[in-house]
């Protein structure tokens, strides 16, 4: 894929170029190692590393920088009769070679777990995504301990597990018959908040409901029901 976009970069930039510049600059430019004149060369297309688009092309691309805000945030003094404020850690992994849709399955599945079970959980998740959710759980809790005065790195549970959606690379697939298909490699940034003390009973609210409180709601509805066109 980049050598054919590199040769077709060649075709109708070297021209151009070498009719309009001097002699001299024609000498200079043939007198160069090859390596830099393909970037000089192929300055219009984003076709390497160290090509004169570069520079442009990721000027912007420092990815989400909010959420790591949260940790430096400085919380009022407390009064003696409150309840001691939990501490957290907000943590996050940036362009993942993976898809936001997929990685959105194993952030949602640790959500709520203490640490320890997440870990031991995600040891036996056969996916691709696990392995860098799990990474960034360890370092968000040695950060937690070493920056963030928690005592136990046990005592800490998942608080926060989402997936935002990264750069999206456009490329081309060859296919038979001179056609070809469009693929796209798809990156996702994961953000992780982690709290101290125990994990709650029920995450997710409403709290389920026990058979027999289920039992006991549906009697209710087939008793209140109301029998159309009757006495």
């Amino acid at each position: 894929m980049h050598k054919v976009i590199r040769q077709m970069a060649q075709l109708t930039l070297q021209t151009p170029l070498l009719a309009t510049a001097p002699a001299t600059s024609v000498a200079k430019l043939l007198a160069m190692p090859p390596a830099i004149t393909q970037n000089v060369y192929c300055c219009g297309v984003h076709t390497a590393s160290t090509g004169g688009l570069c520079a442009k092309w990721n000027k912007h691309n420092y990815g989400p920088r909010k959420w790591l805000e949260y940790n430096k945030t400085v919380h009022p003094p407390q009064e003696s009769d409150e309840e001691p404020r939990k501490a957290y850690v907000c943590h996050m992994r940036t362009n993942i070679k993976y898809s936001p849709d997929k990685m959105w399955y194993i952030a949602a599945f640790v959500r709520g777990m203490s640490v320890d079970e997440a870990l031991k959980q995600l040891n036996f998740v056969l996916k691709k995504g696990a392995t860098d959710v799990k990474e960034t759980i360890l370092e968000a809790q040695q950060m937690a301990v070493e920056r963030h005065n928690v005592e136990y790195k046990s005592n800490l549970w998942i608080a926060e597990s989402f997936v935002g959606k990264g750069r999206v690379f456009k490329g081309m697939r060859r296919h038979a018959r001179g056609r070809f298909g469009r693929v796209e490699y798809k990156h996702c940034h994961y953000f992780l908040r982690l709290e101290e003390g125990e994990p709650p009973q029920h995450y997710y609210l409403p709290e389920p409901q026990t058979p027999q409180q289920q039992l006991e709601q549906w009697l209710e509805q087939m008793r209140s029901r109301k029998v159309i066109s009757s006495l």
